[in-house]
């Protein structure tokens, strides 16, 4: 196993690089495996623990720049300036990545869903939330579309500029749990909150970052090992 701390290290979706391997490939892949609570799982509303009004969280999103990025296996909305930010239990998590996989990480009574972006967050103390929206992929009319959309797009010098609050479904309803991150290192603890509805995406616009993208990067679902999962509507 090497030993080493490094984002370089070569990872991926399949084969000796796949999921089940991630563990193997450096020691700081190993420690973050480590931790029993890891994600993505199966949500369901036969599993819920309860229903609590103290797992909600307040958006604070406002439109800012993002720059266009692919790294690890994956299409990336970056803010250089993380200006939005959501407060949990009086902390704030500024804002500090958007990506997505295809299919669905998370699954909703063991289903898929085409398609689920991660709104990443990180506190003063580095400590992640993250946020998880399902889509369908679809021609229908809906806030991607090009008529419809307000994200402004720059093509010559990849970036853009939007509100991330059209990733979220207006129902707000969502599933919370403690996981981990669903790529290496794989650490947790991270708070998800996971949207309960399937939105729906244009077509156009995730064929314009999905381009070159792998046709799969989603973790298995992983084993709840005993831990808790709320719900809050």
């Amino acid at each position: 196993m090497k030993n080493i701390r490094n984002m370089d290290v070569e990872w991926g979706y399949e084969g000796e690089l796949g999921p089940e391997h991630w563990h193997t490939l450096c020691d700081w892949f190993s420690t973050g495996a480590k931790y029993p609570y890891q994600s993505p799982v199966n949500l369901s509303k036969n599993l819920i623990n309860g229903v609590s009004a103290s797992r909600a969280i307040d958006f604070c999103y406002k439109i800012e720049e993002f720059t266009e990025k692919e790294f690890k296996n994956t299409f990336h909305f970056v803010p250089p300036n993380t200006e939005s930010y959501v407060i949990f239990e009086d902390e704030k998590y500024y804002l500090t990545d958007i990506h997505f996989h295809t299919p669905s990480e998370h699954t909703f009574d063991g289903e898929h869903a085409p398609l689920e972006f991660h709104l990443v967050h990180m506190n003063n103390s580095g400590d992640n939330l993250v946020v998880g929206c399902l889509f369908t992929i679809t021609t229908d009319d809906n806030k991607f579309s090009k008529n419809q959309t307000t994200l402004k797009w720059n093509s010559q010098t990849h970036q853009q500029w939007f509100d991330p609050s059209i990733f979220l479904p207006e129902q707000k309803s969502h599933f919370h749990y403690l996981g981990s991150l669903t790529t290496p290192p794989t650490k947790g603890p991270v708070h998800w909150f996971v949207f309960d509805s399937i939105q729906k995406m244009d077509q156009d616009f995730f064929a314009r970052i999905d381009e070159g993208m792998l046709p799969f990067n989603n973790r298995p679902v992983q084993a709840l090992n005993g831990r808790k999962i709320y719900f809050s509507e």
